[in-house]
This record gives C-alpha cells, sequence and structure tokens, in this order.
C-alpha cells in the first residue's frame, strides 16, 4: 500500500522538475544562442519478492517478482542542434554555421557562447555589451609589408582601432597593359603638335612615394620609322607639372642613354623581347623596365650646427608591361583602339581606418580611407569532445567541466568547426509546438501521479475503517 503511495510522489516531484526545464525553455524561446534542455527519466531500484527459478526436470522455470518504488531523473541534456540564423545587418553580430563556440574571457577565466551579439567599447575591443566579457581571437601581425594571422598562437583580445593611421607605402610595381594601334602614324621629321599628337600613345598612372606624396607616371610609345612592330617608349614624371621630374630608365640592368626603351612585338601582335630589353624578366617571363626618380621634397633641414643636410630619397618603380607572347595584363599591338590603360600600381597614400568586415573565416579585415584592406584580427572558435557536458554559467555562456573535455581551438572553418555568418544571429532552437506538447505530456503525467496518491490514500482510509 505504501509503496504505490512514495511511488507517485516521485512521479509528482520529477514530473515537476521536467516543468520547470519546459518552462525555462519556453522563457528563452527568444534568447539569442539559448539551447534547449531535455529530462529523461528512469526507474528506481525495485524491491524483489521472489526470486527467479531455473527450470528443473519436473517443472520450467520461474520468473522473479519484483514491484518498482517509483521513478527518478536519469539526465537533464542541453541539446546543441542548430538554430535558425536571423539577419540583424549589424557587421559585429556573428553567427556560428555549425559546430564550435565563441571564446569570452573575464580575467583569466575563458568562458563559451554560441550568441555572437558583439559589440566595440571605447577601446575598440570587441566584447559581448551586456557583461563586457572580452571576445577571443588572433591578432594580425606585420613584419615589414607582410600582414599575417597566426592562428598556432595562444588567443587574445581582439582590438580594432577604428580611425588608426595607415603608414603610406612607395609604389614599387606598375602593371601595363595597353594595346597599341598598329595603325598609328610614324611622326614625321619637323612634325607638327597635331602631327605629334596623332602619333603618340600616351597611358599614365598616379604613383606614390614613401611619404604618401603622388606623382603622375607617364609613358608616351611612338613608332619607330622602318620597323612596323618597334615602338618607342619615353617615360616622365610629373611631366604636366611645373616640377617635372627627370627619371632613370633601365632595362635588364642595362642604362638606356635617356629616358626610353623599345618595346618590339612579333608578327601576331603579341609582346616580344626587343634587342635593349633582353634580360629584363621576372620569374614568370615578365618584361621589366626599372624607372628610378629623386623623390622632391624631402630633404632634411640642414642642422643649424654643422649645416649639413640629408641627400633626397630615390625611389625605384618597374613597370610591367606584360609576359612575352601573352594576351592577359599584357602590352599588345593590334588594328584596334589604343587603350591608356595602367592595370594597377602596389602604392598608396596615407589611410585611417573607416570600417571592417568579418568574413566566413572569421578574418576580421579593416577598410581604410586610402583604398587598402589589410586583416586586422580573426575570430577563435572552441570545440569540445563531448558539449553535453558543459555547465551552464549565465549570460548564454557555458564552463569547462571534467565531463566535457578540454577546449580544442582553431580557426572557423577547419577541424571540424563551422563558418562565420557576419550580420546574423544564432537564435533559440527552442520549438514552441514540441514544448508545449512535452507540456500536455507532462501535466497528465503529474495528474495520474496525482491519481495514484489519492487512490491510495482511500485504499488506507478504507483500512482505518474495518475496526468500526
Amino acid at each position: 500500500m505504501m509503496r504505490s503511495l512514495y511511488s507517485g510522489v516521485s512521479g509528482l516531484q520529477n514530473h515537476q522538475i521536467r516543468m520547470d526545464v519546459i518552462g525555462n525553455n519556453i522563457s528563452n524561446v527568444n534568447t539569442t544562442g539559448f539551447k534547449k534542455g531535455r529530462v529523461n527519466f528512469h526507474d528506481m531500484i525495485s524491491q524483489s519478492l521472489q526470486g527467479a527459478a531455473r527450470p528443473n526436470e519436473r517443472v520450467g522455470g520461474v520468473n522473479p517478482r519484483q514491484i518498482g518504488l517509483g521513478m527518478q531523473i536519469s539526465s537533464i541534456d542541453t541539446l546543441f542542434n542548430q538554430g535558425s540564423l536571423q539577419t540583424t545587418g549589424v557587421k559585429t553580430d556573428v553567427a556560428i554555421q555549425g559546430e564550435g563556440f565563441f571564446i569570452l574571457r573575464e580575467g583569466d577565466v575563458d568562458m563559451y557562447t554560441r550568441a555572437g551579439a558583439f559589440a566595440l567599447d571605447a577601446n575598440g575591443t570587441l566584447v559581448n555589451p551586456a557583461n563586457g566579457m572580452r571576445v577571443q581571437g588572433w591578432e594580425a601581425e606585420t613584419e615589414g609589408s607582410l600582414t599575417f594571422i597566426n592562428t598556432s598562437g595562444t588567443p587574445g583580445d581582439l582590438i580594432i582601432p577604428i580611425g588608426e593611421k595607415d603608414e603610406a607605402r612607395a609604389t614599387t610595381t606598375v602593371f601595363a597593359a595597353s594595346n597599341l594601334f598598329k595603325g598609328t602614324p610614324v611622326i614625321p621629321p619637323g612634325a607638327s603638335e597635331s602631327e605629334i599628337a596623332d602619333g603618340t600613345r600616351e597611358i599614365t598612372k598616379e604613383i606614390y612615394d614613401a611619404f604618401g606624396g603622388t606623382h603622375q607616371l607617364r609613358i608616351d610609345y611612338t613608332r619607330i620609322d622602318g620597323s612596323p612592330n618597334q615602338w618607342l617608349a619615353t617615360v616622365s614624371i610629373n611631366a604636366d607639372t611645373e616640377s617635372p621630374i627627370q627619371p632613370t630608365v633601365s632595362v635588364g640592368g642595362i642604362q638606356s642613354a635617356d629616358n626610353t626603351y623599345v618595346v618590339e612585338f612579333d608578327n601576331m601582335g603579341r609582346l616580344a623581347l626587343a634587342s635593349n630589353n633582353g634580360g629584363g624578366l621576372d620569374s614568370d617571363g615578365n618584361v621589366l623596365i626599372d624607372v628610378a626618380f629623386l623623390v622632391p621634397d624631402t630633404s632634411i633641414p640642414a642642422d643649424p650646427i654643422t649645416g649639413l643636410t640629408e641627400p633626397p630619397v630615390t625611389q625605384t618603380v618597374s613597370v610591367d608591361i606584360g609576359a612575352v607572347g601573352a594576351m592577359e595584363e599584357s602590352t599588345t599591338q593590334f588594328n584596334s583602339e589604343s587603350t591608356n590603360k595602367i592595370v594597377r600600381q602596389d602604392g598608396y597614400g596615407l589611410g585611417y581606418l573607416e570600417d571592417f568586415r568579418i568574413d566566413q573565416s572569421g578574418i576580421i579585415t579593416g577598410i581604410y580611407s586610402n583604398g587598402t584592406n589589410r586583416p586586422i584580427g580573426q575570430l577563435a572558435l572552441a570545440g569540445f569532445t563531448n558539449p553535453g557536458g558543459l555547465e551552464k554559467a549565465g549570460d548564454n555562456t557555458f564552463v569547462v567541466s571534467i565531463n566535457s573535455g578540454e577546449p580544442l581551438i582553431d580557426p572557423p572553418g577547419a577541424a571540424g568547426k563551422g563558418s562565420i555568418i557576419a550580420g546574423t544571429l544564432e537564435m533559440s532552437n527552442v520549438d514552441l509546438a514540441e514544448q508545449f506538447t512535452d507540456m500536455i505530456v507532462t501535466q497528465r503525467g503529474f495528474q495520474a501521479n496525482s491519481r495514484t496518491i489519492q487512490t491510495s490514500d482511500q485504499m488506507l482510509q478504507e483500512v482505518l475503517t474495518l475496526k468500526r
């Protein structure tokens, strides 16, 4: 009689706990990155009234007789299945598509979360604005002109210094890919200005010195009389200004007597080697012309005591006019309109960090006012052998437990980690329809156990009235 009473009590207690978990799930249906809980039951130890008996020669075997003593909670699991992604358009909002956790640091303690509603604080540090925990990742490192991210190091704070200066870089290479009209007339001796203009094909490009100053690099192509596939190229710096600069031109290590060089094409209109640019090739077979010039206004004022000054700075720019025999990004000669085209140059002036973007690999790329883009850092993700073993620590965070395993930290997309979707947030994975269904089942289970207690009480009452 008493066993059923206490079995009903255990059912009431544990169904109440299940209802508590369901209620918590429903209350967090709109919590960013929330992972729902699930309660599993199992029966308690059973009391044996009679043990099992094995078969013998006279009779068969007998099963054991046992009475269960109720039920208890076997586990309360956290389910880490993917939540849906909601677009926010906020560049610091990030979601993980796949496995992994963001790493947050408070003091020396690391915590882990799926909620990526981040922002910048007053120092430019990427943080969780709700609690100030600092997002962990790898900051970019710079060696000379090379910027890289070392993801094998220990993650640290990510700082995005909006307004930071980007040092100017002198132009070292210019890539020219013009087409020279094969029908361009040869400039005759004593030609007029209009004849000179008709017979000249000009390409220009703005280049930079080490101080961020701009200069106009200009190359004038004219046909060589008697050589239908040869052109004379004349290089000038700032030719259209009040302070033109006389450059020094070298091809294949051989300096020309003036600021010119010869370009020769084959009969198919493709770039070929001329006699004075043999050897002027890089490892990819591209024809290179070295243009050196003195950068003006760069000498340091004379020392007031010694009267000495520093010499002006010499800058050398390699003009890459394309690969021999190539069509793409190479200088050509066809019966088509000439193109005034220098594809690109690798210099830039002083700039300031104006904006940033986060890509699928978690790389934060800075966008500078001088048109350059450079990696600033990369988000780190942590994975666990048993994520269900993590302990909830509030604020949508988890901490390591003795059954979760140690965090395995990698960049997004590596070693099974998910990718980063910027401008979105992962929503709760709670399904209201499922929770309401579980609520009904839990309520019925609670009612049934309460009825067991009521019936057991009535039976006890009957026993008490036997003496009357």
